[in-house]
């Protein structure tokens, strides 16, 4: 394929996802972090993570949010990883790392010791150690040896596998509602003189997957939010830095354009075992010297509405990022298949839950809805 014809790749190098934390540390004096991204000197720094909160959408319903709205002066658009997925984005931005670093390439992903397709968000199986299959080290651990590290987020995620493999380090607050995570979060800045407060909001995403990101519903859960980090930069200690942004964006898909596609004989052709997620299917084919053939059947079926890469196209491309670890390119399907339209989302119907395709809002692939976030500075320093 010609480089018109292929996604934008991730600015892993550039202005990236990857570099909040470790800008963050950097800015505390944690050893061995670079503030790459510029962030002003601070005694302590609350990260705010907005799952599925895309610059796209905050602009467009920037009504929702006037507090957000007015720091969008300040914002630094960044790229996340690909795919534009939790998992993957989560743990370059938990870790520092590329994907091909990090081991961490999607959604759901094939084991290549035992073949099983593992979902990384959740339900990983007994076998799979989670620090074994994500090694580098935190940076919330390594900050953790050095200033006070607080992670605040949903009791359940205190322990779940992706925590383990990416989001370790430092001491767990659990706290269900967003005003209960905000208090949380201030008070867990104001115990130490030197704190950093990795604050998670995950109620944006839930509403934009089951009513739609351009739903009432999306936009009330907005105004809460939008409320409840007013609320939070009232209550900061002396010299606190408070950062906020997304690990991915969200596109509507109608119902009409959510296509199984294991009803395709000629798509299915030589697949062995499939992966990712709608927005970012990944194929695994029994012989990988047919991927070639089967990247063709795609591009033959959907034309320009999807963009098709083979694996070697996308490492060689940098769309996982450089340092590809031993063993991470055999978990990458042997093909790549990203829409490149918004209201497209490809199921394995074969594979999935029929409740799967009652998804509304989706991620995944590479357009610039799905892959810019916002970087905007809520607080600065004081005192």
């Amino acid at each position: 394929m010609t480089s018109s014809e292929l996604p934008a790749v991730p600015r892993y190098d550039g202005a990236h996802l990857r570099h909040v934390l470790p800008s963050s540390a950097a800015v505390l004096g944690v050893p061995g972090y670079e503030n790459t991204l510029g962030l002003p000197a601070a005694r302590r720094v609350c990260v705010v993570m907005v799952d599925g909160l895309g610059l796209s959408l905050l602009k467009a319903r920037g009504g929702h949010a006037p507090f957000l709205r007015g720091a969008l002066e300040s914002n630094r658009t960044l790229d996340v990883s690909f795919p534009t997925t939790t998992a993957a984005s989560l743990a370059s931005f938990a870790t520092g790392a590329t994907p091909a670093e990090h081991g961490i390439v999607g959604y759901d992903v094939v084991d290549p010791s035992t073949g099983h397709v593992v979902n990384q968000l959740g339900n990983w199986p007994g076998w799979l150690d989670p620090v074994q299959w994500q090694p580098h080290p935190t940076v919330l651990e390594r900050a953790a040896e050095v200033v006070g590290v607080t992670t605040v987020s949903l009791p359940e995620f205190a322990s779940s596998q992706l925590t383990r493999a990416a989001l370790r380090g430092g001491d767990f607050v659990g706290a269900r509602s967003v005003q209960a995570r905000v208090r949380a979060a201030s008070e867990s800045l104001a115990k130490h003189e030197r704190s950093l407060v990795y604050l998670y909001f995950n109620e944006l995403d839930k509403t934009g997957h089951r009513h739609g990101a351009g739903s009432l519903k999306w936009g009330e859960q907005l105004e809460e939010l939008d409320f409840a980090l007013r609320t939070l930069t009232k209550r900061l200690p002396a010299s606190t830095l408070v950062l906020l942004t997304a690990d991915h964006g969200m596109v509507d898909v109608p119902v009409k354009q959510r296509i199984d596609y294991s009803l395709h004989a000629d798509l299915v052709a030589g697949v062995e075992l499939t992966a990712g997620e709608p927005r970012a299917v990944q194929l695994h084919v029994a012989d990988p010297a047919r991927a070639d053939r089967v990247a063709d059947a795609w591009r033959a079926h959907f034309g320009a509405k999807v963009w098709v890469l083979t694996r070697d196209e996308a490492v060689a491309g940098g769309y996982f990022g450089s340092g590809l670890r031993d063993g991470v390119a055999a978990r990458i399907g042997d093909v790549l298949v990203l829409p490149r339209e918004h209201e497209l989302a490809l199921y394995d119907g074969r594979r999935v839950a029929p409740h799967a395709f009652d998804m509304v809002g989706q991620h995944g692939s590479l357009t610039r809805a799905e892959r810019e976030v916002p970087l905007l500075t809520l607080a600065t320093p004081r005192g």
